[in-house]
């Protein structure tokens, strides 16, 4: 079964001062909370643009046994292909596992993202602080 991937955003400087509260005691990690944060809303996009995200789709529809097989289905470039998954692998969208004759098979994790973004400055209490 597929699952939701919730994401949110918050600065570096932002997520370094909520882990280390965590790490102090000082506020507990809820479980409905973003698994994974983005440092911009540039950055989600740019890692969820439309090309992306067909990308993934076709990772999803066709389950390409490798990085060559993902590079003729795109017709992207190999390098290319292998760049953008590692980034996508860092914010848990899909799995690289290492098949035979160190081949990479790519799978997709989730098969929705979801953006959990307070528009005002009334936060969930431990959450990272918004900077003007």
């Amino acid at each position: 079964a597929m699952t939701t991937l919730k994401v949110g955003i918050a600065s570096y400087e932002e997520m370094k001062t909520r882990t280390m509260r965590i790490a102090r005691g000082e506020q507990r990690a809820s479980p409905d909370e973003p698994k994974v944060w983005f440092t911009s809303m540039e950055s989600l996009a740019k890692v969820l643009s439309a090309g992306n995200r067909e990308l993934l789709g076709t990772i999803a529809a066709k389950a390409p046994g490798s990085l060559d097989e993902l590079a003729r289905l795109t017709g992207r470039a190999k390098s290319n292909l292998s760049r953008t998954l590692r980034t996508m692998e860092g914010y848990g969208l899909v799995r690289l596992e290492r098949g035979a004759r160190g081949r990479i098979i790519p799978t997709v994790a989730h098969d929705r993202v979801e953006l959990d973004l307070p528009l005002t400055l009334a936060r969930p209490e431990g959450a990272p602080a918004a900077k003007a």
